[in-house]
């Protein structure tokens, strides 16, 4: 069997030119003829694993819940209506879930760093892992001056002075990178605080929510499900009232992007594997859990929303950017209650705060994972003793910085182009993913390994990641598509630009490498992979009731 340590980093930096396999080995295990190409880094990875089980199952419970779901909901019941907003957020919630099916499978057998866009180099095409890798970390990258924002328009909701932004700006650009820098521990108790807060606002928002349409406000007032008989459960688009079918068909599609954006960063738990205690284990957990979690907070939120307010509510259409415009605290208004809305704003200000500091430490690892492999440059590579990949920090810390274009009007335009560019780039993302599963697949029926001794498993595969392949494409294709009514030369291209840049990165590398699509039997799923003895601990079983009870949540 080859063993990784006989050869230097340099003969060991990448898939890139194609690779002899023979899989006569043991359960089709594939074995490099020529081991000067092989796809192996693992001596270099010198993270090390300090993301305990309660940070990694805190951040997969709540990892994802932010400004997308508790003000973008608002924007989203405007647009489609309570029943066609739901609808959005089910068939996106749907692709999410098998994104994060077929990225926790691969996870669970292989959990190392660089994850997905690795996997793609490795099961699929390297330039196909190269395009990915550089993709998700633009998108994430961009990601962090957006959310940077989001929380200081939230503090506009008690300091209206403009003259202020800059400096709440400046604190919360430090306090994000100051979380990353002091290390992955300091990541995991910030989140896994965080987590619980937004559980609680979460939890406590659909509460209040069914207390208030049930008739316990203050006014008293029973609301129950008139809003969806009047003004009705279907928005339409303004411009076809005089064709109501497709009109409402086109409000749906609008919320399919904006539904994306509350459910992107699921993703997350897979990336932190690297650097998590008993990874298999407690990833396995964490995948299992986040259909209950969809199905709980995310379409019973959406369908409370929907109960509360009607979609013609003109507050709906004032955009605060903080939690005035939320659906929650408009109902908490208009029942007479007064003293939540400050509360709320509150608690989502930290949920702004908790996206940017995920978005960045996602961005970091993915930019030291494509290091590692040859496919960034290799100071990214560099660690500190305790396993920070510090040079990757700084380097992705700097598009916080971005976040200060939007303290002045002169470059307000151009920022909201960048975030518009990083939208997509979410899409490409879980198209990817579930690709490569289906490679994966491919793969592994062809050498003969048995996926239910996986440490976590689908019986739903391959069909999940075909779902979510297919939908990705038409997300991808429909995400523009008001500009064809309106054609807007710059608007076409902040829609669809990122779609020549995925392609571009794609070609680039095939060509500069020479690289070819693996065929089944040519995919290693052996070589620098770490056996379960190595990363899983022994799980002591819950004894006293306090530990039971943290055993089913975490």
């Amino acid at each position: 069997m080859y063993n990784e340590k006989d050869h230097s980093s340099e003969e060991n930096a990448s898939l890139e030119k194609g690779v002899s396999y023979d899989t006569t080995g043991p359960v089709g295990a594939a074995v490099v003829k020529d081991e000067r190409y092989h796809f192996d880094a693992s001596d270099l990875d010198r993270v090390q694993r300090r993301l305990k089980q309660r940070h990694v199952q805190m951040i997969a419970i709540a990892g994802t819940l932010g400004t997308g779901l508790f003000l973008g909901s608002g924007k989203a019941l405007s647009t489609a209506g309570p029943l066609g907003s739901l609808l959005a957020y089910a068939l996106v919630g749907s692709v999410a879930y098998s994104s994060l099916c077929s990225i926790g499978e691969m996870t669970a057998h292989a959990p190392i760093s660089g994850t997905f866009p690795h996997f793609s180099a490795r099961w699929v095409d390297p330039a196909f892992g190269f395009a990915m890798g550089w993709n998700y970390f633009y998108t994430n990258a961009i990601s962090v001056p957006v959310e940077i924002t989001a929380g200081q328009i939230l503090i506009t909701f008690w300091d209206t002075n403009n003259g202020h932004a800059a400096i709440y700006t400046a604190v919360l650009v430090v306090l994000v990178c100051l979380t990353n820098i002091f290390g992955v521990r300091w990541f995991g108790e910030s989140e896994f605080i965080f987590s619980i807060i937004k559980l609680i606002l979460i939890t406590g928002l659909i509460l209040v929510g069914l207390i208030i349409d049930l008739g316990g406000g203050p006014n008293h007032q029973r609301i129950g499900f008139q809003y969806w008989r009047n003004p009705g459960s279907l928005n339409t688009r303004s411009d076809l009232v005089s064709n109501v079918g497709l009109g409402r068909f086109l409000a749906i599609i609008s919320v399919l992007v904006q539904a994306a954006f509350s459910f992107q960063g699921m993703e997350l738990v897979a990336v932190a594997a690297s650097e998590t205690e008993s990874p298999r284990r407690n990833i396995s957990k964490a995948v299992r859990r986040v259909f209950y979690r969809i199905l709980i907070f995310y379409m019973l939120g959406t369908l409370m929303t929907g109960m509360l307010v009607p979609f013609n509510d003109p507050n709906l259409l004032h955009e605060t950017g903080n939690a005035a415009e939320s659906p929650y605290v408009i109902a908490m208004t208009r029942a007479g209650i007064h003293t939540l809305p400050g509360i709320v704003n509150a608690a989502i200000l930290t949920s702004a705060f908790s996206a940017g500091n995920s978005f960045l430490f996602c961005s970091s690892r993915i930019l030291y994972g494509l290091a590692l492999r040859g496919q960034a440059p290799r100071i990214f590579t560099y660690c500190t003793n305790k396993g920070l990949p510090i040079a990757a920090i700084a380097a992705s810390s700097l598009f916080t910085f971005l976040s200060f274009m939007n303290v002045k009007d002169s470059s307000a335009q151009v920022f909201n182009w960048f975030v518009n560019l990083s939208t997509v780039g979410g899409f490409f993302c879980w198209f990817g993913i579930n690709l490569t599963f289906l490679y994966y697949y491919r793969g592994k029926k062809a050498q003969g390994f048995d996926r239910r001794k996986t440490a976590y498993y689908n019986v739903l595969q391959p069909y999940l990641s075909i779902w979510g392949v297919t939908w990705c494409v038409i997300f991808i294709l429909i995400n523009g598509y008001d500009v064809f009514f309106s054609f807007d030369a710059s608007d076409f291209l902040v829609a669809y630009i990122n779609v020549p840049i995925f392609i571009g990165l794609y070609v680039f590398w095939k060509v500069f490498k020479r690289t070819k699509i693996w065929k089944p039997h040519e995919m290693d799923f052996v070589t620098g992979i770490p056996s379960m003895e190595e990363t899983e601990t022994p799980e002591i079983p819950p004894r006293t009731f306090l530990e039971k009870v943290a055993a089913v949540l975490f």
